[in-house]
């Protein structure tokens, strides 16, 4: 079972990324390992959970939107951004959200 992140009390935003693979690996689980260790050197990180079956879900958790802009202007993730493009995602959607209030057990 996956962790759960731990947050902090909000706010704080939500990045969604929802997608359907291609057939085979062709080094996707590599960088996607490599992309989660990056993610989480990133100033203004907070966690990240992730699910796959039929339909993938990947929301990561960050302190702002500047944070986020930064990650997304990372060199080695523009790099799995492009190889994503080409040839990991027949498709996918990113959504950015700001997280207003949060609840569980």
């Amino acid at each position: 079972m996956s962790e759960i992140a731990n947050t902090p009390t909000p706010p704080y935003y939500a990045v969604i990324f929802t997608s359907h693979r291609t057939e085979g690996d062709n080094g996707y689980g590599e960088m996607a390992e490599r992309m989660a260790e990056l993610a989480a050197q990133q100033p203004g990180y907070l966690g990240m959970e992730s699910a796959r079956e039929d339909l993938g879900i990947t929301v990561s958790y960050w302190e702002s939107l500047e944070a986020i802009r930064n990650w997304k202007q990372n060199a080695e993730h523009q790099e799995a951004q492009r190889l994503g493009h080409r040839q990991w995602y027949s498709s996918f959607r990113v959504r950015i959200a700001k997280v207003e209030r949060e609840y569980g057990i």
